[in-house]
């Protein structure tokens, strides 16, 4: 199952030239994983106090340039969940043309920044939207 939100792009994401200026995607990549974690019972205001989930690892591929007004598909799925982190897959397409594709490894860690085992709400969350690539 993946998990989807819309996402219309504003004159704040964009650059002088009117296309989202490439950072701005990585702010929606954040936003997705926010919503995320509030689907599956940790929203980021309760997790945040004593815990985290920051990014280790992201990596992105831009295929195709979005403009003012695009209304964007932005989906995330699970693709492996270990002991304290997990792989994410999150792409956008507006009108069946892919715009972004990125893969972002996120740590579960502690108040200190320290890994730490997944919580059972947590791992029973994810566990609906891992990728099945059956």
């Amino acid at each position: 199952m993946k998990f989807k939100i819309n996402q219309k792009v504003l004159f704040k994401h964009c650059d002088p030239a009117g296309i989202v200026f490439y950072p701005r995607y990585f702010e929606m990549i954040n936003d997705c994983v926010e919503m995320f974690f509030y689907e599956i019972g940790v929203p980021f205001e309760t997790l945040h106090p004593t815990a985290g989930v920051p990014t280790a690892q992201i990596s992105a591929t831009f295929h195709a340039p979005s403009r003012h007004g695009d209304n964007l598909t932005i989906n995330l799925e699970v693709i492996k969940i270990g002991g304290s982190s997990l792989k994410l897959s999150i792409n956008a397409d507006c009108r069946a043309e892919k715009r972004f594709s990125s893969d972002a490894t996120i740590v579960y860690v502690n108040a200190d920044g320290r890994p730490q085992k997944l919580s059972n709400t947590m791992r029973n969350g994810l566990t609906l939207y891992l990728r099945s690539d059956k």
